[in-house]
């Protein structure tokens, strides 16, 4: 490794350790490596500019943050709660059930951890709160389900993965659909345990009309999901149009049936989605840059050489991987995860034959488990935020939960048919 790398590299640890935002911090160790090696700095712009500009997938970040937005400033959240509450409310520890079912079913719709976490968690934790159930649960649950929001198609995390590795937008998200699922049994089945231990209560047992009722409400809003998995795999659209159509659809269900939905709303909505795109747009730029400086270092031959010293197999390469980026996941934000090590990481899976759809599950999942671990997990804090219950309640309770989500993790890790059987089956 040269000196102007390991400059750039001492210059980027120091950045996230005083918390300097990580586009910045990645731009400023690429342009001390660029003025060291007595390279143009125009080089910066011009790869910024082309890769931002010429990716046609990019734009459907903007898109699918839309929609989230929109989800989350309407009453669309309050109609899939609803619903999930008309399914499966009436079991044991009912409302830890409604909370997974709701967030898989608003994962269909918006893509976002985080906005799963906030839109519903607000309406999850203060239902959970009036039945009698611990605020350490309910803000623990609400946080671990949230978790499946990436995982199930669509999924922002997922897009960005795909513009960065190369991998197939369409078959990523249909690999994700099993995974999604079966987070979701887990995370009931834990609920389930636990509800009988605690005494949970039942909820509401709804007759047949008024679960009928409640479904046709809320169907504009369980349509997303459907309308958007059947355009891309029919080929009638692409996964960036079918952000087009998300984006549209999801204004359309709040002002056209529900009305529920503002000048003042979009206004704010607009606002929201054009500082996330731009956040995320310098963060991506930022990566570009890096990695053409990794490229030039060859530091994806160097890793490769030293992860092969320790893994030598496939499965031994997932283990590390998994277990490495697992513990960076209680230090470091899933994006900075993403645009840092991935262009490290994926030219090691490709040498070990690993299907880079398959490895873009594994990476996310990870990432997103990483959302909920302490001391850093963004999850963690806004659910905190949200209950108002102490930070160390939360993470009591969370742990036997992230332990569920890491057997899902190794499920998804070595039997690789789970996540690509559907691809398999439906791919494009």
């Amino acid at each position: 490794m040269s000196t102007p790398m390991i400059v750039a590299i001492v210059i980027l640890v120091i950045a996230f350790i005083i918390k300097m935002p990580i586009a910045m911090g990645m731009l400023l160790s690429s342009l001390s490596y660029l003025i060291l090696m007595h390279m143009d700095m125009s080089l910066v712009a011009e790869i910024f500019c082309s890769k931002m500009f010429n990716n046609f997938i990019l734009l459907a970040v903007p898109l699918f943050i839309f929609a989230a937005n929109i989800m989350n400033s309407s009453k669309v959240t309050e109609k899939i709660f609803g619903f999930a509450t008309a399914l499966v409310g009436r079991w044991q520890g009912g409302l830890g059930h409604v909370n997974v079912v709701a967030s898989l079913i608003f994962s269909g719709m918006t893509g976002s951890a985080v906005a799963d976490a906030s839109g519903l968690g607000i309406m999850e934790i203060d239902a959970m709160r009036k039945e009698g159930y611990d605020d350490g649960f309910s803000a623990a649950i609400t946080a671990s389900s949230a978790v499946i929001g990436p995982i199930f198609p669509p999924s922002i995390p997922l897009v960005i993965y795909a513009v960065i590795a190369g991998a197939s937008i369409g078959n990523l998200f249909l690999a994700g659909m099993v995974p999604g699922i079966l987070l979701a049994i887990a995370l009931c089945v834990y609920v389930a345990i636990i509800a009988k231990q605690r005494n949970y209560p039942c909820g509401v047992r709804y007759i047949k009309n008024q679960f009928l009722r409640m479904t046709l409400t809320a169907l504009p809003a369980l349509l997303t999901p459907v309308i958007l998995l059947m355009g891309i795999y029919t080929g009638v659209m692409t996964a960036t149009e079918a952000g087009a159509v998300a984006a549209l659809y999801a204004l359309v269900i709040p002002v056209v049936f529900y009305r529920s939905f503002g000048w003042g709303d979009l206004k704010e909505v607009l606002r929201s989605t054009v500082k996330s795109t731009g956040q995320i747009g310098i963060m991506l730029g930022a990566a570009y840059v890096f990695s053409y400086v990794i490229a030039m270092e060859n530091l994806p031959e160097l890793a490769g050489n030293i992860i092969l010293s320790f893994a030598d197999t496939p499965g031994k390469f997932l283990l590390l991987t998994n277990i490495s980026l697992l513990i960076l996941g209680m230090l470091l934000d899933s994006s900075v995860l993403q645009l840092v090590f991935l262009p490290i990481l994926v030219p090691i899976a490709t040498k070990f034959g690993i299907d880079l759809v398959h490895f873009g599950v594994i990476f996310t999942l990870n990432t997103m488990i990483g959302l909920c671990t302490p001391p850093f997990g963004m999850l963690l804090f806004i659910v905190t935020g949200i209950s108002g219950e102490k930070m160390k309640v939360v993470i009591k309770e969370i742990m036997p939960m992230i332990v569920v989500m890491v057997i899902v993790l190794l499920i998804v890790t070595y039997f690789p048919d789970v996540v690509l059987w559907v691809p398999r089956l439906f791919g494009i």
